[in-house]
């Protein structure tokens, strides 16, 4: 059975830096949250930034910020951008831009509704069309047989429009700095346990490591 190919396949890089790549995929979120904690100082530090507005423009402005550059140093010291911070990045972006220029916290508070909402709906319309896409995201980590991609990509799917809806109740009835808290010490705790909790399914359908390079 042919496996199916990734564009993401560790590089040399990669596998030489692990924890700079894992800094550049939290880091932005991080910085967010921290300079939303600290708004008000670095706004009376640094008086310019109050044109942003209040602590939540001020952390976002840093956020978007620390994505591009997160992005570029990816680039630069891996070769490439992962297709989902990239995708992510985007959005960050977009909303964040609208949100500073209109002066509406809303395009905050739903972006990550947006995007988790983008890739679960991506995988689930995948497998309508006969498509593992969770294959070109993990094809790097595992090797597992196609009944085991298809309930995998299924399973992320969801778990991705769970994550939509659950930032939807949280930040339409919690106040904001429970939004900004859950954001990050809330989403992430979440996903690495849902992470975990695959690893039985993925066990049982790993590929024996001959078989899959006898495929190739």
């Amino acid at each position: 059975m042919q496996t199916i190919e990734s564009d993401i396949t560790p590089t040399k890089e990669e596998k030489q830096h692990p924890m700079l790549k894992l800094a550049l995929e939290i880091g932005p979120l991080l910085v967010f949250f921290f300079a939303n904690l600290r708004g008000q100082w670095l706004i009376q530090t640094f008086p310019a930034l109050s044109v942003l507005g209040d602590e939540l423009f001020v952390g976002s402005a840093f956020f978007m910020t620390a994505t591009v550059i997160s992005l570029v140093v990816s680039k630069i010291v891996f070769g490439r951008i992962p297709l989902m911070p990239l995708v992510s990045g985007v959005v960050v972006l977009i909303f964040g831009a609208l949100g500073i220029y209109l002066k509406e916290k809303v395009f905050f508070f739903m972006k990550p509704t947006i995007v988790n909402t983008l890739f679960g709906v991506a995988l689930l319309v995948g497998l309508l069309f006969g498509r593992s896409l969770l294959g070109y995201v993990f094809n790097a980590a595992f090797q597992l047989d196609e009944a085991g991609w298809k309930k995998l990509t299924l399973r992320w799917g969801i778990f991705f429009l769970f994550l939509a809806v659950l930032n939807e109740v949280v930040w339409r009835n919690f106040s904001e700095p429970t939004w900004v808290a859950f954001k990050v010490w809330g989403t992430m705790p979440i996903t690495i346990l849902f992470t975990l909790s695959q690893m039985p399914l993925i066990m049982r359908h790993t590929i024996p490591e001959q078989t899959a390079e006898a495929d190739k």
